[in-house]
């Protein structure tokens, strides 16, 4: 039972699907009493439940979304979801703490750069192995200086100089997959 809790509270930090249940709803609203909880949502906090009147109401909510999303989740999300959590554990407090201010400043960016950096990591996570590799691999022989270069040049174009440097890039990269491809020799 404690498992499944570690898994909501993981899964919520970790941007599952029930992820935005963390945002809390404004600091002045009810609480919830566990009578209020459905039987599948109370199962799912069991642990929590004789400090449940204790939670701040807004963590109350949250807990009580993410728990009823829990239940919503297919065996495969529920699978992700607790690698999420398993990893998340592996990682140092200072780790955590980093990646919690990752979270933050992403949250406090305009809905259309969260919903930008969102398409670029589908796009990153879609592309073969080898691509990702290369590109870790070239993101880790720069400088830290030279990262901060590269971020600030980003942040300071606009969406059009944006488009077009993607647009550029996507051109270098079909050309140079032209050139590794073996020739026909029938040509």
């Amino acid at each position: 039972m404690k498992r499944q809790l570690w898994i909501v509270i993981g899964s919520l930090l970790l941007g599952s699907p029930v992820a935005h249940a963390l945002d809390d709803p404004a600091p002045g609203g009810p609480g919830l009493s566990w009578q209020q909880l459905s039987p599948e949502q109370q199962q799912a906090l069991e642990p929590l439940r004789e400090h449940w009147d204790a939670l701040p109401p807004g963590r109350q909510q949250a807990l009580s979304r993410g728990a009823e999303r829990w239940q919503d989740l297919t065996p495969e999300q529920r699978a992700r979801a607790q690698e999420r959590l398993q990893r998340w554990r592996d990682l140092s407090p200072e780790q955590q703490q980093k990646l919690k201010a990752r979270y933050e400043r992403f949250k406090s960016l305009p809905p259309e750069e969260q919903q930008r950096l969102r398409e670029n990591f589908r796009r990153y996570r879609d592309l073969p192995p080898e691509q990702r590799e290369q590109l870790r691999q070239r993101w880790h022989e720069l400088t830290p200086e030279e990262r901060e270069q590269a971020r600030e040049r980003w942040q300071q174009m606009t969406p059009e100089e944006r488009d077009a440097a993607r647009e550029k890039k996507r051109e270098r990269r079909e050309q140079h997959q032209s050139q590794e491809r073996p020739q026909d020799p029938g040509r």
